[in-house]
């Protein structure tokens, strides 16, 4: 033990003697939990509506109204024709157009309904269905307060209700897919550059000829960046509270257990990379760029995994970060306990225990 906390005390220092490192290490993660907290929402605010008021009466000036107290829509009123509508989308200057026709007062008032035309930008679909179900529930709801027993003499009526996060936090859909990332990425390009970076600086000599075991040396690699990451993982946890009001409803004590276990899987998958390569550029391709895109695709928090065919929904049961994701997503947003995450903290461990064993059966005890 005394030689390995030797071992370990050297590795802090070159950790702490590397700016490098520690903008890797701290400012990327601070960067990434502030740009995707604020940036990365499923809501869609600020959108430039044009507001085509034909009828220019009572109602259609109250519907307006309605949609310019909203919070989403940038209002512009104006008198235009469908060739001028057609121009405006092809400027971009707007997203969407509503459309009151002449006699939209007259028709409500004698034959019970009138109709209203929303025009929506088709390039982004997405966005496009987004805007036309908020001015549908928008009118939908003048209609309910202003006329409830206009058209049906029975009416049934839905009242929603945002479950785990009723007061509509767009954040809270994507911070946990974040934390995966930021531990995935951070964790895993440190680790698989330290046994890399001994063989290109030629100490790895040293090591190995040292009253050392081999194993050892891989472990007071990791130990380091172990104990950092948990760091980390706090100062995101402080982050995701205080700046961007994402109350923790689960234990944190079962939080960071959690995570710990899902930085021990990273730090493993970066030690196997760092056996497995002979160059520092390599080493931080692999692990930066490679996992990048199967942790943004595979985990489910920008792109829901039920949408892919089945080929890529199984290739997604291989990627870590899928099951630290579901596991932070009920324990910290939905206040669940290990009973309900024991399956994916199993397979977890078996992903930790699997790269581990490669890890270790990889690390070449002599120079070739």
């Amino acid at each position: 033990m005394k030689e390995l906390l030797v071992f370990i005390k050297k590795e802090f220092k070159h950790v702490f003697r590397d700016p490098r490192t520690l903008l890797i290490m701290f400012g990327l993660p601070v960067a990434q939990i502030v740009l995707f907290g604020f940036a990365l929402t499923s809501e869609v605010k600020n959108i430039d509506i044009l507001i085509a008021d034909n009828s220019k009466d009572m109602i259609s000036t109250q519907i307006t109204d309605k949609i310019k107290a909203s919070r989403y829509f940038i209002i512009q009123e104006k008198n235009i024709g469908g060739t001028d509508i057609d121009r405006a989308f092809k400027r971009g200057g707007v997203q969407s157009v509503l459309i009151f026709p002449a006699n939209f007062s007259n028709d409500l008032s004698h034959e019970g309904k009138a109709q209203v035309q929303i025009i929506a930008d088709g390039t982004d679909p997405n966005t496009a269905k987004t805007i036309v179900n908020y001015l549908t529930a928008i009118i939908g709801a003048y209609q309910q307060e202003k006329f409830p027993t206009a058209s049906l003499r029975y009416q049934i009526l839905t009242e929603p209700r945002m479950l785990y996060n009723e007061e509509d936090n767009g954040s809270m859909n994507f911070i946990p897919g974040v934390m995966a990332l930021i531990l995935m990425l951070v964790c895993t390009a440190l680790t698989s550059v330290s046994i890399v970076k001994e063989k290109e600086l030629g100490t790895m000599e040293i090591l190995l000829v040292s009253p050392f075991k081999p194993v050892m040396v891989l472990v007071s690699k990791a130990v380091p960046y172990f104990i950092l990451s948990l760091i980390n993982f706090t100062l995101i946890l402080l982050l995701s509270v205080f700046l961007l009001h994402i109350d923790i409803k689960g234990s944190i004590l079962l939080l960071y257990m959690e995570s710990a276990l899902f930085i021990l899987t990273c730090l493993s998958l970066g030690l196997m990379i760092s056996n497995a390569t002979n160059a520092q550029q390599t080493a931080l391709l692999i692990s930066m760029m490679g996992m990048m895109l199967p942790t943004i695709i595979f985990t489910g928090f920008i792109f829901p995994l039920e949408n892919m065919p089945w080929v890529l929904r199984t290739i997604s049961n291989i990627v870590p970060s899928k099951w630290y994701f579901l596991i932070i997503k009920s324990v910290m947003l939905k206040g669940l306990g290990l009973q309900y995450v024991w399956k994916e903290t199993l397979i977890l461990m078996v992903m930790t225990a699997v790269l581990l064993t490669i890890a270790i059966k990889k690390f070449k005890i002599r120079l070739q």
